[in-house]
């Protein structure tokens, strides 16, 4: 079931399949090479059931929630282990989708802070400055980042283009213990 089209989606494609059977073709044998395909590297979620992927030669078990991500070029197939199994599939060019949005990075910061290792979240979450060099949301994080580390004149610097940029982070700021160095 082509879903892109019907939802109206220009960044990915999106398709699901169900299969009636347990032993039924989920997805057909392909290595999105070819004239038809679209060159697409390809996440696959199971939403339902458990299937059974060959991805480059190798078995997949796929229960319900499994997620499998496979390459442009490599060979993939998946079946039913299960009758009603359902499967989703998002496809892209790779690198098609940068920049990650903003969140990602202050997200992948977020296990380094909780564990008290400041400068590594602030060199996670600056990364995303590449892409994002003013965005208010990663400022905010990266002045919380070093007023813990510290470093308070780079959270001040990250506080002013949070502010710059977003009103909500005045607010948030008031009562942000990670903050509480610059209040004093």
């Amino acid at each position: 079931m082509p879903l892109r089209r019907a939802i109206g989606a220009t960044a990915f494609g999106i398709a699901g399949w169900t299969a009636e059977n347990a032993g039924d073709a989920l997805i057909e044998p392909h290595d999105e090479t070819t004239t038809a395909a679209g060159a697409h590297e390809e996440l696959y979620l199971v939403l339902d059931g458990h299937a059974t992927f060959t991805v480059g030669g190798e078995e997949v078990d796929a229960p319900a929630g499994t997620c499998v991500l496979v390459e442009v070029g490599t060979r993939r197939e998946a079946v039913a282990a299960e009758p009603g199994t359902r499967i989703l599939a998002i496809g892209g060019r790779p690198g098609a989708a940068l920049p990650p949005s903003p969140f990602e990075y202050y997200y992948a910061a977020q296990p380094a802070y909780e564990a008290g290792d400041f400068d590594r979240a602030v060199a996670i979450a600056s990364e995303g400055l590449s892409d994002w060099p003013d965005h208010p949301i990663i400022h905010y994080q990266l002045a919380c980042f070093h007023a813990r580390a510290g470093r308070l004149d780079e959270a001040r610097r990250s506080l002013d283009i949070a502010f710059a940029g977003d009103e909500r982070t005045r607010q948030w700021a008031d009562t942000d213990e990670d903050l509480a160095a610059l209040r004093a």
